[in-house]
């Protein structure tokens, strides 16, 4: 089958591309390659990392969109964020073109939501992931909450088939900054996933007083022996999980999806459920479907 478009999500750590037929099916696809902070160092920069990755598909006039980090200031070309609210047609009519030696790529713009106002927020690559979801169900006019776990999780609404608002919580870089960097860390070692240690720590994640104080709570449990070693990376994943869906989730009624990859959405759909929430997660390649959505849209395709 002739490929008539080359979709990539882009991200800080990680690099997923599809190349893809007229009807949008997967010809081929790859999830190895350089984050956008490895490849801007690598030779070449950016233009090398993606002909290392998939330069055999590069050419014949098929064209390139991607998404995701690599069109923020640290990426390849940097995007504009579009205010709310968005849908396909938004995003689709905001691409921005670059010509580059390998053929033309379509980057694909970023959102904001209050711009304005004293607390902005930010995203790139998850309004991808949102409409490839409504555009999967088919859900012209859907309206909903979705949850999308990641180093900054994103809390979105989506009204009228348009994503309408969301917040930004940073979980899971300050997860990694606990574990890595932090006192707590150095009493902590690897080990498989503790699903017991997970469900204290949503306990704790759960309950009242102020949240620097319940992390402390991690390094005295497991000084005075109460929490093991290997224990303590999922009792505060699942602290900072459980303090996050507690903020940021709907009334139990309220349904929520979760789009997001492995462990770490099935982390988020147990905190869900333990709050009495209605969770799912949805199906994988959500990124691919977005940007193919939105290359349909704006008829580079």
């Amino acid at each position: 089958m002739t490929a008539r478009l080359i979709g990539i999500d882009w991200g800080t750590s990680s690099f997923r591309a599809w190349r893809m037929d007229a009807a949008g099916r997967v010809l081929d696809s790859l999830d190895t390659g350089p984050g956008i902070l490895a490849a801007g160092q690598e030779p070449g920069g950016f233009p090398g990392a993606l002909e290392r990755a998939v330069g055999p598909w590069l050419g014949r006039g098929v064209p390139v969109i991607a998404s995701g980090m690599i069109t923020s200031r640290n990426g390849w070309v940097e995007t504009p964020y579009l205010p709310l609210p968005l849908d396909a047609a938004a995003l689709a009519g905001a691409l921005v073109r670059h010509r580059a030696r390998l053929g033309d790529l379509h980057f694909v713009c970023g959102a904001v939501d209050g711009a304005d106002g004293p607390a902005p927020d930010v995203m790139r690559g998850e309004e991808t992931e949102i409409i490839g979801h409504l555009a999967a169900a088919g859900h012209d006019q859907a309206q909903g909450l979705f949850v999308l776990p990641g180093t900054h999780s994103k809390w979105a609404q989506v009204r009228n088939g348009r994503l309408a608002g969301f917040r930004s919580v940073m979980t899971g870089e300050v997860f990694a900054l606990l574990r890595d960097r932090s006192i707590l860390g150095r009493l902590a070692v690897p080990g498989p996933f503790d699903a017991q240690a997970f469900m204290r720590g949503l306990d704790a994640g759960r309950a009242q007083g102020p949240l620097l104080a319940r992390i402390f709570a991690a390094r005295s449990l497991a000084l005075l022996e109460r929490l093991a070693p290997a224990q303590i990376a999922d009792y505060l994943s699942g602290l900072l999980i459980g303090d996050e869906v507690a903020r940021m989730a709907p009334p139990p009624q309220v349904p929520v999806m979760i789009i997001g990859r492995g462990d770490l959405a099935e982390r988020y759909r147990i905190a869900l459920s333990q709050a009495g929430g209605a969770a799912r997660i949805a199906p994988p390649g959500m990124a691919r479907q977005g940007l193919w959505t939105i290359a349909r849209k704006a008829g580079i395709v």
